[in-house]
């Protein structure tokens, strides 16, 4: 499946389940835990956890729950982006136009 495709997907799925519908400002406050769920699972991956009353888990399983965190995070971008018809590649066109801007001399 490619990335517009995903997008066309997640924005018909949110718009059945309802979500679609949220405010921008109730999406950014999903968005900001999800981050937080992200920067749980690469400190768990990174230093471990360090509460007596935690499982454990192989390394496998922390990268598992990072990718479902990152898609979390992914998944609230696309909604947002879509919300102001911004597509998925858009949105890379113009952070790669800005990040070559602002670092012309960085180039690979």
């Amino acid at each position: 499946m490619s990335m517009s495709e995903f997008q066309i997907w997640l924005d018909t799925y949110y718009k059945a389940r309802g979500w679609k519908e949220l405010n921008p400002f109730i999406r950014i406050g999903f968005l900001a835990e999800e981050t937080g769920e992200v920067a749980r699972a690469v400190r768990a991956l990174e230093i471990g956890r360090d509460r007596s009353d935690e499982i454990t888990k192989s390394v496998e399983c922390l990268k598992e729950e990072l990718k479902e965190e990152l898609g979390d995070v992914l998944g609230n971008i696309l909604i947002l982006a879509s919300n102001y018809d911004i597509s998925l590649e858009e949105l890379l066109i113009a952070h790669q136009k800005k990040l070559e801007n602002r670092y012309p001399d960085e180039l690979v």
